[in-house]
């Protein structure tokens, strides 16, 4: 049985860093406010205005190809899992392509907000597993600075700017993907949304005046699914292949909030010594938390680790990932 194995992975932040203390002279907020309800200290800002998501995705993709020894030409697929594109189109996945040379891949946008990533790993490895393609890279990557109110404390303190990205390969080891459950519910639209920009309301003095181009976030409703759905999901993954609490090495969750990663942990039943966290240091970057964690943790990772993704994003999105580490990094 071919399975798609995570063979690599890289991740990119901007350099500039907002910390709490100068969000206190931005928006009517604390330090301890921000610390307290979502376990947040600072996050990465693109300050850059002639750069975008695809910038951090070239420097994520680059370092990814050198430390597997390949060139961008051997990619065969890119799925880039945003809401923050450069442009309404070309994908910003077609555009990462072409500023690094992958002239032999194709690929397309994934829009799932935060689950961006997870939708991305569950589909590349499908195109894996079929024997078509070789080598697929799989982006989660967001400038959510873009699209934030910096005079709205409900959002701005929350998100930063960030992504990474993995190179899935076939292996016929007992590695790689093993599972997943992906989740979605469309009625969750009324209380996460940017309504502006799209067909229903496309850019205009009106739109821009009601501030509809920033985040919408109605965070009590939200936190409320988010700790049901995400813990529930990483249940279900778990009782579907039969899997302990003792069987699972590593907790990989979406960084969105440090008490709905700390439900979920409890559902299964671990400890924090198994939970990877850095929501401290980068702030929810919406498809990029995973990527980036598993950038942050790879050196403690040993080949035959189970690893238990899970997401919840707007939209609402959620779900969850059995995924088998393959090697031991060096």
């Amino acid at each position: 049985m071919i399975r798609a194995a995570i063979t690599a992975v890289a991740g990119s932040l901007p350099d500039y860093i907002l910390t709490n203390a100068e969000l206190e002279k931005l928006v009517d907020t604390t330090d301890e406010w921000i610390t307290t309800r979502t376990g947040i200290r600072e996050r990465h800002i693109l300050k850059d205005p002639t750069k975008a998501s695809s910038d951090i995705a070239v420097a994520a993709v680059l370092e990814l190809c050198k430390k597997r020894g390949i060139t961008p030409e051997e990619i065969d697929l890119l799925i880039c899992g945003t809401v923050t594109p450069d442009m309404v189109f070309p994908s910003t996945s077609n555009i990462i392509c072409a500023k690094i040379g992958a002239k032999n891949a194709w690929g397309f946008d994934l829009g799932a907000a935060c689950s961006g990533f997870i939708y991305g790993l569950a589909t590349g490895s499908q195109f894996i597993m079929t024997g078509k393609y070789k080598k697929v890279v799989v982006v989660g990557v967001d400038t959510m600075s873009r699209i934030l109110d910096y005079s709205d404390r409900t959002t701005c303190v929350i998100f930063g700017d960030g992504g990474g990205a993995v190179l899935l390969e076939p292996t016929t080891e007992e590695a790689g993907v093993m599972d997943f459950v992906l989740k979605s519910d469309g009625n969750g639209v009324k209380h996460l949304n940017m309504t502006g920009g799209g067909s229903l309301n496309p850019a205009s003095h009106e739109t821009v005046d009601k501030k509809m181009h920033y985040v919408y976030q109605e965070g009590q409703a939200v936190f409320k699914h988010a700790v049901y759905a995400m813990a529930d999901v990483t249940a279900q993954i778990m009782e579907n292949n039969k899997l302990t609490a003792n069987d699972v090495n590593w907790l990989v969750p979406h960084q969105a909030n440090k008490r709905i990663i700390e439900a979920t942990a409890t559902r299964m039943g671990i400890g924090d010594d198994k939970v990877m966290m850095n929501i401290e240091r980068y702030g929810n970057t919406t498809a990029g938390t995973i990527p980036l964690l598993l950038w942050d943790y790879e050196k403690q990772l040993k080949k035959g680790d189970n690893l238990i993704i899970s997401a919840f994003g707007g939209g609402f999105t959620w779900g969850s990932l059995w995924v088998k580490w393959a090697y031991n990094a060096n």
